[in-house]
């Protein structure tokens, strides 16, 4: 079974709309603005390429992602990895053809089947909606967390409101940085 893992920079009262400047939400660009740059932080983020076996995403962050990262150095090691976006309406001809095999899975079944191969952990980056379907389905195993120390207020929300049973987690990893960042690792506790 592979692990399938979460990975979000979030505010402290769970936004994680437009970290990076997406047009569209008030607050885009919180992950930088006002918020002292310290390395150390975003360590993980480099862990986690070399780590990943493959990448996740849902139609919206893939659209968002696929014509910027595949050129970006910073994503270097994403390029090579195979790609799994969760769509029912994206086509096979809207898939870029300069970031590597990319396939399309059309269902929660499909991630749920693509989990029970053989290889190393599947690393869901951005993917709102996918995110919180994906932890109501039961299907993420662990959450990378890189919670800023902002109140954010209105926008997308990492988890859902939907009313379920409790899902217990384990924190395995845990730092504070001088700028306020937490990053936070949680195992899934079944």
């Amino acid at each position: 079974m592979r692990t399938l893992i979460s990975t979000a920079f979030i505010s402290l009262d769970g936004v994680v709309e437009a970290p990076g400047g997406e047009p569209g939400y008030r607050n885009a660009g919180w992950t930088f603005k006002d918020i002292e740059f310290v390395p150390a932080a975003f360590d993980i983020k480099i862990r986690e390429q070399k780590e990943a076996a493959a990448m996740l995403m849902g139609r919206t962050s893939y659209e968002a992602f696929s014509p910027v990262w595949p050129g970006m150095e910073d994503f270097a090691d994403y390029k090579v990895l195979p790609k799994y976006v969760v769509s029912t309406t994206l086509g096979e001809e809207d898939l870029v053809e300069n970031w590597g095999e990319t396939t399309i899975l059309r269902s929660l079944d499909d991630v749920a089947a693509l989990k029970r191969t053989e290889g190393g952990p599947i690393i869901l980056h951005g993917s709102a909606s996918l995110n919180r379907a994906l932890s109501d389905a039961d299907l993420i195993d662990r959450y990378h967390l890189l919670v800023f120390p902002l109140l954010l207020g209105a926008g997308k929300r990492l988890f859902s409101t939907t009313d379920k049973d409790t899902q217990k987690l384990k924190l395995v990893e845990h730092d504070a940085y001088a700028n306020g960042l937490q990053k936070n690792v949680f195992d899934v506790v079944r």
